[in-house]
C-alpha cells in the first residue's frame, strides 16, 4: 500500500510538471515574440512612400492604399496610416485597437521623420478611455469574465440536473453577466466607452458561450469534457487571445487560431462595440455564436450528470429508485 502511495505521488508530480512544461512557452513565448505580421495599415501618398515601408520593414505590414484612411482605421480595416500631407509625412494611429499597435506605428513614425525638421507628426483617431490611458484595464477587466463564465459552466452542469433548467440557468447567467459587467466597467470604473446595452450585449454573449460551451462539453463527455473545456477555452484561449496586442503580432497562425476561440472572439467583440460603433464586429459575433448554440445544443442532447457506478438498487426495487442516466 506504501509503495502503491509513493507511486502515486510520483506520478503526480511528474504529470504536473509535465503541464508545467507546455503551459510556460504557451503562455511565454507568443508573449516574447511580438511584432508586426502582415500587419494591415493604409498609405495615402505616392508609392514611393508605400515602398519606404516595405523596404524599411519587410514582412511587417499588409499596406492598403484607400482614399480615408481615418474612416478606414474608424471601420477597422486598418490599425493605422501614413499621410502625405502639404504640410509633410503624418502618422495616424488608433490606440483603442491595441495600444501595442499604436507604440509600433509611432517608433515606424520616428524612423520616417529622421530626416523631417522636428519629426513626423502622430495623431491618435480613435484613443482609449481617459481612464484607462494605456488600456490596461480592458485587458485586466476581460479576464475575471472568462474565469467566472467557465466556473459557472462547471456549477451548473454539477448543480441542475434538468436539461431545460441547465438553459434557463445559463440563459440567466448571460443576460446577468452582461449587465453587472457593463455597470462596473462604465458606470464604476469608468473604463469603457461605447453604448451601455451594446457592451452588455457582447459581454452576455460571450459568457453564454464560455459557460453554454463548458456545460455542453461535460454533458456530452463526462469528466473528459470538463478537462477538455478548461484547457482549450481558457488556457489555450487565454494565451492566444490577443487582449494585450492585436492576433496580427502574435506568432502564425498561433493568431489567427486565437480568434477562433471565445476569449480572443470576446476581446475583439467587446474592443469593437466599445471604441468602434460595432465596426468589424462581424467574425466576431459568429464565432461567439456558433459557440453559444453549440454549447445548448450537447446540453441538449448530453447526460444530466458525472458518469459512475451505479449504485446498488434492491432486486425488484420500484423503478423510481433506479438512478437516472
Amino acid at each position: 500500500m506504501r509503495r502503491t502511495a509513493l507511486t502515486l505521488g510520483v506520478l503526480i508530480a511528474v504529470a504536473v510538471v509535465a503541464v508545467q512544461a507546455l503551459l510556460v512557452p504557451l503562455f511565454a513565448a507568443p508573449a516574447a515574440n511580438l511584432a508586426p505580421r502582415d500587419l494591415p495599415i493604409a498609405v495615402a501618398g505616392p508609392p514611393q512612400l508605400a515602398a519606404q515601408l516595405t523596404a524599411a520593414h519587410p514582412g511587417a505590414f499588409d499596406i492598403r492604399t484607400v482614399a480615408d484612411p481615418d474612416a478606414a482605421i474608424k471601420n477597422r480595416e486598418v490599425y493605422g496610416a501614413v499621410l502625405l500631407t502639404p504640410g509633410g509625412p503624418e502618422v495616424h494611429v488608433a490606440s483603442a485597437a491595441g495600444p501595442t499597435v499604436s507604440a509600433l506605428l509611432t517608433q515606424a513614425a520616428a524612423e520616417l521623420g529622421k530626416s523631417v525638421p522636428g519629426g513626423v507628426p502622430v495623431r491618435d483617431v480613435v484613443p482609449l478611455d481617459a481612464d484607462d490611458p494605456r488600456g490596461a484595464g480592458f485587458g485586466a477587466g476581460f479576464l475575471p469574465m472568462a474565469i467566472t463564465s467557465l466556473l459557472a459552466g462547471v456549477l451548473i452542469f454539477f448543480a441542475v440536473r434538468r436539461r431545460a433548467a441547465r438553459i434557463v440557468a445559463l440563459g440567466s447567467y448571460a443576460v446577468l453577466a452582461g449587465l453587472a459587467g457593463a455597470l462596473v466597467q462604465q458606470q464604476w470604473l469608468g473604463i469603457l466607452p461605447g453604448d451601455f446595452l451594446a457592451v452588455a450585449g457582447a459581454l452576455g454573449l460571450f459568457g453564454l458561450a464560455v459557460a453554454g460551451a463548458m456545460t455542453g462539453l461535460a454533458a456530452l463527455l463526462d469528466r473528459g469534457g470538463l478537462a477538455l473545456g478548461a484547457a482549450v477555452l481558457f488556457l489555450v484561449g487565454n494565451a492566444l487571445s490577443g487582449i494585450a496586442a492585436v492576433p496580427e503580432l502574435l506568432p502564425q497562425p498561433w493568431g489567427e487560431v486565437g480568434q477562433w476561440l471565445p476569449i480572443g472572439a470576446g476581446g475583439t467583440l467587446l474592443r469593437s462595440v466599445a471604441y468602434f460603433g460595432g465596426s468589424g464586429a462581424g467574425p466576431a459575433v459568429a464565432v461567439l455564436t456558433a459557440y453559444a448554440i453549440g454549447g445548448l445544443t450537447l446540453v441538449l442532447v448530453g447526460r444530466r450528470g458525472l458518469a459512475g457506478k451505479p449504485a446498488a438498487v434492491p432486486a425488484g426495487a420500484p423503478a423510481e429508485l433506479v438512478p437516472a442516466r
